[in-house]
């Protein structure tokens, strides 16, 4: 593959997704809501169309700790393999798909809100050359949730304690040896508007849409040094009409089996994060400073995450990197 012709299915790619962007960014919450690291260390979480795009399966979970709220996300994917008959005395070799899987289960505990859901995921790649080194992702992903409140607690007496609600998502994804680019529609059907007594309560999920674009810069090959930038854009139906606010950079940066970097916020929060490989098993961490406020201190939020990469040892296409 030329680099001039990768070049430019990249330009033609950001073209139309920043089209389709434009007509698209007017809605949006997060699902989950908690925890945040999926956006850095599993983002496949808000765009159903980077299911199976690495070719192993991947196994992780995710929690977050900041104060009394806590939240827990157990999330896989994988790109479906098929094994082709060998000749005569060669063995069969494992290839792989253009089909991905995935799903997730995750519990959210915030004060005296309760939120729990599980999901499946599915995807399509379509290469864009001869030597599969590009693709147009596109995936969808059902959602199923459970709400509950402790209304009783705060003397709300006969109001709703218990919400099921359904969800789906949508997501399309190019990704190449390089750059990639992505843009997903989270949370579809919106919120299950059932209010309480008092008319005050909402079910805390709702329509969101995400952009996300970044490069890799090798910086040395001996040592495996890639520099990373990239950039997360959000935005719910209350953010929309302010972008500037809704754009998060994240700057990521490889040295052989780690991974450091550091997300920025437009409301002023910084994020840390950290991850090691070895040589299947990695773990991670994220740190992010507490908001400063007029009125009072926020909590700091400290997230962790443990998970397996398993790989097919006899693929035609192996990678040992698992980044």
């Amino acid at each position: 593959m030329k680099l001039e012709s990768e070049g430019g299915i990249s330009n033609r790619i950001v073209l139309v997704f920043l089209f389709i962007f434009s007509f698209c960014i007017t809605k949006g919450q997060q699902s989950p809501l908690n925890p945040v690291s999926y956006w850095v260390f599993v983002p496949y979480i808000y765009n159903p169309a980077i299911v199976g795009s690495k070719d192993f399966l991947s196994i992780g979970i995710n929690a977050e700790f900041q104060g009394e709220s806590n939240a827990q996300l157990i999330s896989g994917n994988t790109r479906i393999k098929k094994t082709d008959s060998g000749y005569f005395s060669s063995p069969g070799i494992t290839e792989f798909r253009n089909l991905g899987i995935g799903g997730s289960v995750y519990k959210d505990i915030d004060g005296l809100s309760r939120n729990i859901g599980i999901s499946g995921s599915a995807s399509y790649q379509i290469p864009l050359n001869t030597r599969r080194l590009s693709f147009l992702s596109f995936g969808a992903s059902v959602k199923a949730g459970y709400h509950t409140i402790s209304s009783d607690s705060v003397g709300l007496k006969n109001s709703l304690k218990k919400t099921y609600y359904p969800n789906f998502d949508l997501g399309i994804y190019y990704y190449g040896t390089n750059f990639f680019a992505g843009m997903s529609a989270v949370n579809i059907i919106g919120s299950p508007w059932k209010p309480d007594t008092l008319g005050v309560y909402k079910v805390p999920v709702s329509k969101q849409y995400f952009f996300t674009a970044g490069y890799k810069f090798l910086l040395s090959k001996s040592l495996n040094i890639v520099l990373e930038p990239s950039v997360l854009v959000s935005a719910t139906d209350s953010t929309f009409r302010k972008i500037t606010n809704n754009i998060n950079p994240i700057l990521k940066l490889y040295l052989q089996d780690f991974c450091f970097g550091a997300s920025f916020h437009s409301n002023s929060e910084i994020s840390f994060f950290a991850q090691f490989r070895y040589p299947r098993l990695f773990i991670g961490a994220l740190y992010e400073l507490p908001e400063k406020t007029a009125f009072f201190k926020k909590s700091p939020v400290v997230e962790f995450t443990l998970g397996l990469n398993i790989q097919a040892d006899k693929s035609r296409f192996s990678n040992h990197s698992h980044w």
